[in-house]
């Protein structure tokens, strides 16, 4: 048998091949698609047509960035929430709805139109340097070039051009602004009488008896349960780590100062002034030939008397944003303006005046006023920021080779994390945690991929490390439990004083009641008897006089057709509070006049007609949500 195996070789090698080829092929594909499946799969579409969830990925990113550029100090998990993912998705289906509409209505605009909007809408105006150019800094700082820019301003005005003639047609007139304005804003004149929870508090002492039972009732349980918790060694492998560690000479730090010396220079920039004759490339010679000739009798005047440059650009420039300044540009940097005219300044010394420069925008005569920067930081003036960046370009380099150390020694040496702190210089640190992470809590012990490990079957039952859990860039983190602690009740005796807290507050707050609803009774029947009340106050939603919200919205909420009226309502803290209202007067002018007041109905009633327009239109272009929205968020298709 093996004799003719060993003879047909070639043939067992074809057969195994036919064999192994599909199964590997099979399982391969496999692997492959489900791969690709999670990023391709659908989580919404319009118009029969997908949208992925690498989709909403990139939606979710982009809008996170938005937020973190106009508000940088915003809390992170605020923007990984999934209320922020789902409105991300929800957005995301608007746009695409909206844009399905704009295609189908062939609202295409031109641009010419884009353009026009551009140079004329006082938004963009942050975005016009003085001498007509866009200024490409603050698009590179949004991530933009100016053709990107003009893409999605093109795409955001045809998008526009189908919920705008909605929002127009709104005619709200003069009445219906004034009357909603004087309900929401209606001011009403009440007395209040309080009777704070913590008066009855004072005069409770509960028996241990009604400790006992308080303790033991079943609905107060989860008020003492203490939750599952772990205590955790753990040890962090990152970049502030290995900068300890890292090792350089002087010399080193010397190569990398005349390396960068650009960074450590002051960036050069220059003042200028100009006067602009306009002549766009595509005017006829003739029209061109007369501006250079009107130019070039400028220049001779400004030769002739610099002195007097500011008074000729303010009298015959044609930079309407210069002009009144008497051509002033202030300061600007290399590559701020249009290439000609940036060249010409930049080869110019101060107090110089140019020949005639040439741009797109038509002839300029420029004066270079004055110039700053451009000075190169001394060594030693910057030692500290360049040793800085020097251990953490190091620590970089090491990062890589260390984090693989790192994964084996946590992993092959499951039972301890001294190994791995001791090969790689790192401190054993230890800390309390839940399964999400606590309030306030920061830096690994705040990453729900670490606690997801730490409170896994191996690492609680075996006591195992946790693998090495990525909890931030460049930084690895492996954790072990050292005890576990289930979710529990703790006796009566190690939560007494938490037991007596809330009895107390509890019974107190049942005394305000019951004393606040006596003297609510009372009130209503003899509306005339004001004893105890305090004195008159008058309160609106724009002015609560420390009313809560809820008691505010009790209190102007309350049926005032018959004068005086009373209510009681209970705070927060268990108090009570009786509400005398007296009297009812109109909203106060000086919190919105009546064109305000119309101005703002007008919009509010404009935005809902879109919202509603856009409701239609999901409706219409069949637009499907197909993952459930969180529990504390309204889904909405």
């Amino acid at each position: 048998m093996f004799e003719f195996v060993r003879q047909h070789n070639r043939l067992f090698q074809f057969i195994l091949l036919l064999l192994i080829l599909p199964s590997f092929a099979f399982v391969g594909m496999q692997g492959y698609t489900s791969m690709m499946d999670g990023a391709n799969a659908g989580v919404a579409s319009v118009n029969g047509r997908k949208i992925s969830q690498a989709e909403w990925d990139a939606a979710q990113r982009e809008q996170a960035e938005r937020v973190r550029r106009q508000n940088p100090t915003v809390d992170a998990k605020l923007l990984d929430s999934p209320e922020a993912k789902r409105q991300a998705l929800e957005g995301l289906v608007a746009e695409r709805t909206l844009k399905v509409a704009a295609d189908t209505q062939h609202f295409t605009p031109s641009i010419e139109s884009v353009n026009a909007r551009f140079w004329n809408d006082p938004q963009f105006a942050f975005l016009r340097n003085a001498d007509g150019t866009v200024n490409k800094a603050l698009l590179a700082a949004q991530g933009m070039s100016p053709a990107i820019f003009l893409e999605r301003l093109r795409q955001d005005y045809a998008l526009r051009q189908v919920t705008v003639p909605v929002e127009s047609s709104v005619t709200t007139g003069a009445a219906a602004p004034k009357l909603a304005f004087d309900a929401l804003l209606q001011q009403r004149e009440v007395q209040l009488q309080r009777f704070d929870a913590k008066a009855f508090a004072a005069k409770l002492a509960p028996t241990e008896a009604e400790l006992d039972a308080f303790y033991k009732d079943p609905a107060n349980a989860a008020k003492f349960q203490l939750p599952e918790s772990a205590q955790i060694q753990f040890v962090v492998l990152d970049l502030e780590a290995l900068k300890k560690d890292v090792k350089f000479t002087d010399d080193d730090l010397q190569a990398y100062y005349k390396e960068n010396a650009n960074r450590f220079s002051a960036p050069e920039e220059r003042r200028a002034s100009h006067i602009l004759i306009k002549a766009d490339r595509s005017a006829p010679a003739a029209e061109r030939a007369k501006a250079k000739a009107k130019a070039e009798e400028l220049l001779a005047q400004v030769r002739k008397t610099p002195a007097d440059f500011a008074a000729l650009a303010k009298k015959n420039s044609q930079d309407e944003g210069s002009a009144a300044n008497g051509g002033d540009l202030d300061f600007f940097s290399r590559g701020a303006m249009v290439k000609e005219f940036d060249a010409a300044v930049y080869a110019m010394k101060p107090g110089e005046i140019s020949n005639l420069v040439e741009t797109e925008f038509g002839f300029h005569i420029i004066q270079l006023t004055a110039t700053r920067g451009g000075d190169k930081k001394p060594f030693d003036a910057v030692r500290a920021e360049v040793e800085g960046e020097v251990r953490k370009q190091l620590a970089q380099r090491r990062y890589s080779e260390a984090a693989e150390q790192f994964g084996n020694l946590v992993y092959e040496q499951s039972d301890s994390l001294q190994p791995a702190a001791d090969k790689l210089k790192l401190q054993v640190q230890t800390a309390t945690v839940q399964r999400q992470p606590l309030p306030g809590a920061i830096g690994p012990v705040a990453s729900a991929k670490l606690l997801e490990a730490v409170f896994g079957n191996d690492a609680l039952r075996n006591k195992r490390n946790t693998e090495a859990v990525e909890t931030g860039p460049s930084q690895l983190v492996s954790a072990r439990v050292v005890q576990h602690n289930p979710a529990r009740v703790p006796p009566l005796a190690d939560v007494s004083e938490k037991v007596r807290a809330l009895l107390v507050n509890k019974l107190a707050a049942e005394q305000a009641k019951k004393a606040g609803e006596a003297r609510l009774a009372a009130l209503k029947a003899t509306p005339a008897d004001v004893a105890g009340l305090d004195a008159a106050v008058v309160v609106s939603r724009a002015k609560p006089q420390m009313l809560s919200r809820a008691q505010l919205e009790a209190v102007m909420g309350a049926d005032a057709t018959q004068l005086p009226a009373a209510l009681g309502v209970a705070a927060d803290d268990g108090s009570y509070v009786v509400v005398r209202i007296a009297q009812v007067q109109p909203r106060d002018a000086a919190v919105i006049d009546d064109k305000r007041a119309a101005q703002q109905y007008a919009g509010a009633w404009a935005r809902a007609e879109a919202q509603a327009y856009l409701a239609a239109l999901k409706s219409q272009y069949k637009a499907i949500i197909k993952v459930a929205a969180p529990a504390s968020s309204a889904s909405a298709p």
